[in-house]
């Protein structure tokens, strides 16, 4: 164990503990002290974990993230000096061993994480997304087994809800899961999951009612499902046949005979389908019961939309901070670009963006953590800080001009890994239906 490791252990997570036991988010808070009534300072420990993990990005992820995006091959060196940090898991409650960090804790360290690398940041992220419903739902048995699963070793877990026909439109979710004696058994297909090759569990979402018309909040049933069951196959994203990983031939491999799947950006997460034929789930791996599906997963996004949309704004800045040094060090007309206003007004364009991505997605972490439900902050925050990523990358890649165009400049995989912010974990179209039917809810009254 590092020094640093040993840090976080004996000082840091047990002033986290403590703070954990009052019931009260431990920033941005209310203050009657404060002239204004309300404080945006963090605490100690928070900002301790800030530090800890802005030095992790800088010595472990920033160096190594263009090497990652060039292989595609899973962070697993990071995730695992993470895990030995308390880098991730930290929502795990404590009657598990976990942290029990709130909402906006594990928000500050995901800004953190995306700075350096957002695909490395998904990879974590995305484990904490598989972990929501066990932590909303499930019984203190099904939380001590595969929550604390997760503090033993560096293992992750995935969320499994998107299929090939449903995405934005859960109610189209068509695995089925037929009750037989004690077990259930699932039979269909997911797609994109984050963690989907890598995973020790997974969250699944599957069809136990199968009438066509029956509604979305009684037709579906969460399940955790064993990666190691029979019948549950992981689809390939790069082949056997490109090699193992550490191979030195393999990048040349993947470069001139790609595997089956390349994404645009974020290339270092694990994302591929799953398919599932006569997979068999005894009956205690069902999450609060049958038909409850939808809201667990639904619920789940409460807690993990506000770690996306800081993630989102973590990569924002570092556009915003790469653009700003090579707009201080290029030159035309014989002075630093920074001094032609057209590219002084893009870069304060990028700060008021980021700036207001940050505000939203702190309002949507201290609104659950205070107890409430978040839905409509979620949302905003969410669609506002994917959209901030991407005009910030599509920006900084114009200020580096013809250079920012070539991948030996970072803002090249800037730009591709923010797309995905407008899509996963509700595209922002589906953000703004949300938003929208709040407005009109609150309009009417109800």
């Amino acid at each position: 164990m590092t020094p640093l490791s040993q840090f976080v252990r004996s000082a840091v997570r047990p002033g986290v503990r403590a703070l954990s036991a009052v019931p009260k988010p431990a920033a941005t808070k209310s203050d009657s002290n404060h002239p204004n009534g309300y404080s945006f300072e963090l605490n100690e420990t928070q900002l301790e974990f800030r530090d800890i993990a802005r030095k992790f990005v800088q010595e472990e992820v920033i160096p190594k993230a263009a090497e990652y995006d060039r292989t595609m091959e899973y962070p697993w060196e990071i995730v695992k000096k993470a895990w030995s940090l308390g880098l991730m898991n930290g929502h795990i409650p404590e009657h598990c061993g976990g942290l029990n960090l709130s909402v906006f804790d594990g928000c500050l360290i995901a800004e953190e994480v995306a700075y350096g690398c957002s695909g490395i940041m998904t990879a974590l992220e995305g484990s904490g997304l598989a972990q929501a419903p066990v932590i909303l739902a499930g019984n203190k048995e099904q939380q001590k087994k595969y929550l604390g699963r997760l503090l033993e070793e560096p293992l992750v877990a995935a969320y499994c809800v998107t299929e090939p026909g449903a995405g934005s439109d859960v109610n189209g979710v068509r695995m089925r899961a037929e009750k037989k004696g004690d077990e259930y058994i699932l039979n269909g297909q997911k797609m994109w999951i984050t963690n989907g090759g890598v995973a020790n569990w997974y969250f699944v979402l599957a069809r136990t009612n199968p009438d066509p018309k029956a509604p979305a909040n009684k037709a579906f049933t969460g399940f955790i499902v064993e990666r190691d069951t029979p019948g549950l196959t992981p689809g390939r994203k790069v082949s056997k046949f490109w090699g193992e990983e550490g191979d030195t031939w393999r990048f040349w491999l993947i470069m001139f005979m790609p595997p089956q799947e390349i994404n645009m950006g974020q290339r270092c997460s694990d994302t591929r389908g799953i398919t599932f034929e006569d997979v068999r789930v005894p009956k205690e791996n069902v999450l609060l019961q049958e038909g409850q599906g939808f809201k667990i997963a639904m619920g789940a996004f409460d807690k993990t939309r506000p770690p996306v949309a800081s993630g989102a704004t973590g990569l924002a800045q570092r556009c915003l901070d790469e653009a700003t040094k090579y707009a201080l060090e290029r030159k035309t007309f014989g002075v630093p670009i920074v001094s032609h206003q057209a590219v002084a007004f893009m870069l304060a364009d990028m700060a008021i963006g980021i700036e207001t991505a940050r505000l939203a997605w702190m309002r949507a972490a201290w609104e659950v953590d205070q107890g409430r439900k978040n839905t409509y902050y979620a949302s905003i925050a969410k669609a506002h800080a994917g959209d901030v990523a991407n005009k910030c990358a599509a920006d900084a890649v114009q200020i580096f001009g013809g250079n920012g165009f070539n991948s030996e400049y970072p803002v090249e995989k800037l730009m591709r890994d923010a797309k995905i912010y407008q899509i996963y974990e509700g595209t922002a179209q589906i953000q703004r239906l949300i938003v929208s039917r709040a407005i009109i809810d609150k309009a009417l009254g109800k």
